[in-house]
């Protein structure tokens, strides 16, 4: 996983969830394997959720590495940063919460490590300084 630091572009539903399953997998996924998580959630077709990883790749979201001829997919975003991003949005426009809250339901579920529940914090607060 790269750490770029440009800001994130926007994430729809599908982008998180794609995310979601290259988030637990160290060394990448196929689209194979991605489509396999997510296509009943989505009802999708394989070439769908293709097309939908190589434009995440355009965005800069994904990277794509070429492992003896199979194409693994892997996320430029951090678990925390997508979270934070997300939750910005929820916190920010939605409900007008302070950062703290959002950080707090996460301190208490296994969701997020120690260092990823910092990181998440860290991005938070920049966020709200920007709004």
């Amino acid at each position: 996983m790269t750490t770029k630091k440009q800001p994130l572009p926007d994430l729809s539903k599908t982008e998180l969830q794609i995310l979601n399953v290259l988030w637990k997998s160290k060394d990448g996924s196929s689209v194979r394997e991605v489509h396999n998580v997510i296509h009943e959630q989505f009802d999708w077709a394989y070439s769908t959720t293709k097309t939908t990883m190589d434009r995440m790749v355009k965005k800069g979201i994904l990277v794509r590495n070429d492992f003896h001829g199979i194409f693994l997919y892997q996320s430029t975003v951090s678990k925390p940063a997508g979270l934070a991003k997300l939750a910005s949005f929820f916190m920010n426009d939605l409900l007008g919460l302070d950062h703290r809250a959002v950080v707090s339901l996460f301190t208490s579920s296994n969701a997020l490590t120690k260092s990823e529940i910092d990181e998440l914090e860290q991005l938070l607060k920049e966020e709200n300084f920007k709004t």
